[in-house]
């Protein structure tokens, strides 16, 4: 298995409870974005902690390795395991802003 794999499996293993949350989370935002991009964000943000604390220990491993020119890609090939997972992953943090303008009709 790939190194960025382990770092992935070992980032949900070890954060359980905080990623059956979000899948949760993502599934009824798949459903209906609208109603559930609160919950989504909210439970999304703590995800994002996580997801960028276990690919800068990946990276950093790299880099102490001797292996500085490929972090990118590995970082890269991290996130888009993440994305596989999660797809909409980048919708975290968007705002939903409700329409409340109204037009009244006169008599």
């Amino acid at each position: 298995m790939t190194k960025y794999k382990e770092y992935f499996d070992k980032m949900v293993s070890e954060n359980k409870d905080a990623f059956d949350n979000f899948t949760k989370a993502h599934f009824e935002y798949s459903i209906d974005p609208d109603l559930h991009q609160d919950m989504y964000n909210i439970e999304g943000e703590k995800i994002l902690k996580i997801i960028h604390e276990y690919e800068d220990r990946l990276c950093k491993h790299s880099e102490s390795a001797g292996f500085g020119k490929y972090t990118v890609n590995l970082a890269e090939k991290f996130q888009d395991e993440v994305r596989s997972h999660f797809p909409l992953i980048d919708n975290v943090g968007i705002i939903a802003i409700k329409n409340t303008f109204t037009l009244k009709k006169l008599l």
